[in-house]
């Protein structure tokens, strides 16, 4: 469920090149600035937008989702061996 903010509805048009300008009383509120990330979420209503998390990447969300075979020592072990050995 989606709270609602009381902010009137605003219009906005999408541009040639699939661009939204998102107004800046929303802006504003939301504290959007140049560069922000932003998600968008496909729902029965329609897209919901919201403020991206920081630093978050999609791979972040789906971790852990696949299945382990290896344990990370494992993996770590199985890296040290393919690499070449120094010679000083």
């Amino acid at each position: 469920m989606v709270k609602r903010l009381y902010h009137p509805r605003v219009n906005s048009s999408i541009s040639s090149k699939g661009q939204v300008t998102v107004p800046k009383a929303l802006r504003d509120r939301l504290g959007l600035k140049a560069g922000t990330t932003v998600e968008f979420e496909l729902t029965d209503g329609g897209v919901l937008m919201r403020k991206g998390h920081k630093g978050q990447r999609p791979v972040d969300r789906v971790r852990g989702v696949l299945e382990r075979r290896h344990s990370t020592d494992e993996l770590i072990d199985q890296m040290r061996g393919a690499r070449p050995r120094r010679r000083d």
